[in-house]
């Protein structure tokens, strides 16, 4: 009797599929169960003081700030500070995911898995992302409602994908914040920091043409500031800019190679020292 053999191209095929819904699956249960398990925020009183209630203040303060001074329109402030609103949830969010491993006790067991880290890290990036377009779409609808800010509809498509764009690069850049929990104690003073330059730095409060020059080199490699453009220039009705969306893009993609670097690094040298502790 003739024995069928298999077609290694399939073979290999099949595999590769295996591998690519296994790392799916990581990243989106594992991603949903570390949120669950690591953040106060996920009742709903807490979720809509912190996340909902602040940016929406913050957004107030500054437009009524804005006519004070005279410094820019309504608008500037209203679409500015619903891409920033992110930045809440986003920073704060993926320094935690790391930190918060940490802080429970929960790090180790992490570090041991046997999975692919970078499918492991970013589904714990995941969450925030989706929590960061939420609030900004949040604020932007309480602008218009509130503060009578109009947007064309035609407008709205290419809107959805700068604020997800800015959600998703912040979240990287909180990843990347977050790895130097595994290094210092403090992370949470180098998040408090990182979100007041994101409020200065990137545009969203303060137009950027009146930066001195440093200021303005700093916060063109910072999440959100050519989302903030972008999202004006969309609001505006001049279209979509589509070199800031792939500039805020590829920050984006920037930060979460430097934060799988980072994390790479730092638990080869937690390995190295438990080693030589052990000896």
């Amino acid at each position: 009797m003739p024995v069928n053999t298999p077609d290694p191209a399939v073979t290999k095929r099949s595999h590769a599929g295996g591998r690519a819904t296994a790392a799916l699956r990581l990243v989106v249960t594992g991603g949903a169960l570390s949120y669950r398990a690591l953040f106060n925020w996920t009742t709903p009183p807490m979720f809509i003081g912190t996340l909902l209630v602040g940016p929406l203040l913050q957004l107030l303060f500054f437009v009524f700030l804005g006519r004070q001074l005279q410094v820019a329109d309504d608008r500037f402030y209203l679409l500015g500070n619903a891409v920033v609103a992110s930045s809440t949830a986003c920073v704060y969010g993926g320094t935690m995911a790391i930190a918060n491993e940490r802080r429970y006790g929960t790090l180790g067991a992490v570090l041991l898995s046997p999975r692919h880290r970078a499918p492991l890290w970013f589904g714990r990036a995941l969450p925030y992302v989706l929590n960061g377009l939420l609030i900004s779409a949040f604020t932007l609808t309480a602008a218009c409602l509130l503060l009578g800010l109009r947007i064309p509809v035609g407008a709205l498509p290419g809107l959805a994908a700068v604020l997800l764009a800015a959600a998703a690069g912040c979240s990287a850049f909180g990843l990347a914040l977050g790895a130097l929990g595994l290094r210092f104690r403090d992370v949470f003073l180098i998040s408090n920091v990182a979100s007041s330059a994101l409020l200065l730095l990137t545009g969203a409060n303060v137009p950027r043409e009146d930066l001195p020059e440093w200021m303005r080199a700093v916060g063109a490699v910072l999440p959100l500031t050519h989302a903030a453009g972008a999202a004006r220039e969309l609001s505006a009705g001049a279209g979509l800019d589509v070199r800031a969306l792939a500039a805020e893009l590829g920050t984006g993609a920037g930060y979460a190679l430097l934060a799988v670097v980072l994390l790479a690094v730092f638990e080869r040298g937690s390995r190295r020292r438990a080693t030589l502790d052990v000896m």
